[in-house]
């Protein structure tokens, strides 16, 4: 008995209506219903053939192969959980994950496509993103997602293929992007950054709006021409593995010496913290958190002009403002 037997499928198709139901429900598609007929077709369970749960002796592997029809079960039940799937792991370190759903949808709404648009996702990940993209546009071959590891890169092609869509699946560094299939109209990106890359920018045509993960945030920019873009965060958290290549995010060492013990359980606070990087240390930091109403992640945004980048509360020229890498 295989993966794709006519008892998985049933059951895929049900917990894949599930699944909808609850992204319904939670309103993630309420301004762009068309993704809720990518998220309804669209088999996730063909994305993830194995992943990784933490269990009492750590990672358990759930595999579509194995041959107890009830640890099948358990999963299909899985790839249809509104969670990340943990899918690669070396080490005991966290490689490649897909992302839960229902953000997913968020950031797709989020990313604003139209159609006809060309979009390059970076950080190809299962596939199941590029998948959902090329079924809301109709065309796999406006769709390009590129990933620095060459395992990944081919076991998404082949997900892809078994899911029945082919776009472009390149191997490379996601922070330089794909030249040779520019000029694109949406970028977004699933993995964490510590700045906008540049050749980014450079890559889409005037108009176009980049969606990317910045510190623990999502940064949604508008492109102006090829060297100026801004834009602000959504006001929804996201956590996202770090990029891996030139662009990498370095884990911010932020000493939290000299701060009240309230101002460590507070998000909104650590996410200005790791916008700050150094510009002010901890204390200085939670003063000016205070003094300026405990803003949330929606006040902040980005403007890049040129070689220069900086993040900014309120206003791209006001008062407040910490240079970006």
């Amino acid at each position: 008995m295989g993966a794709h037997d006519t008892r998985t499928e049933a059951l895929a198709a049900a917990e894949r209506a599930e699944l909808v139901r609850e992204i319904d429900a939670d309103g993630a598609w309420a301004a762009d219903p068309v993704w809720r007929e990518a998220f309804a077709t669209v088999p996730r369970h063909l994305f993830v053939p194995y992943y990784y749960v933490t269990g009492p002796r750590g990672h358990e592997r759930r595999w579509c192969e194995s041959p107890d029809p009830a640890a099948r079960e358990r999963w299909v039940r899985g790839a249809y959980a509104d969670v990340p799937l943990a899918t690669r792991l070396r080490d005991g370190e966290l490689l490649s994950s897909s992302s839960q759903p229902s953000l997913m949808a968020r950031m797709l709404v989020a990313l604003g496509v139209e159609d006809g648009d060309r979009v390059l996702e970076v950080g190809a990940g299962t596939g199941y993103n590029a998948a959902l993209l090329g079924h809301r546009l109709g065309d796999d071959g406006l769709v390009t997602t590129i990933d620095l590891e060459p395992e990944i890169t081919e076991s998404a092609r082949q997900h892809l293929a078994a899911a029945g869509h082919h776009p472009a699946v390149v191997t490379g560094d996601g922070a330089r992007g794909v030249p040779e299939r520019a000029p694109f109209d949406r970028i977004i990106a699933t993995c964490a950054l510590p700045t906008v890359p540049r050749a980014w920018i450079a890559q889409c045509r005037p108009g176009a709006r980049i969606l990317t993960p910045l510190t623990t945030g999502l940064l949604s920019l508008t492109v102006a021409d090829a060297g100026h873009a801004e834009g602000r965060f959504l006001p929804t958290a996201a956590y996202f593995v770090p990029l891996r290549g030139e662009g990498r995010a370095e884990p911010a060492g932020v000493s939290l010496a000299g701060l009240p013990p309230q101002a460590r359980e507070q998000d909104a606070f650590h996410f200005l913290l790791a916008l700050l990087r150094d510009a002010l240390d901890a204390p200085e930091a939670y003063a000016l958190w205070q003094r300026e109403g405990e803003p949330d992640r929606g006040r902040y945004g980005v403007t890049v002009a040129g070689e220069r980048a900086w993040a900014w509360l309120d206003d791209p020229e006001g008062p407040y403002a910490w240079p970006l890498p």
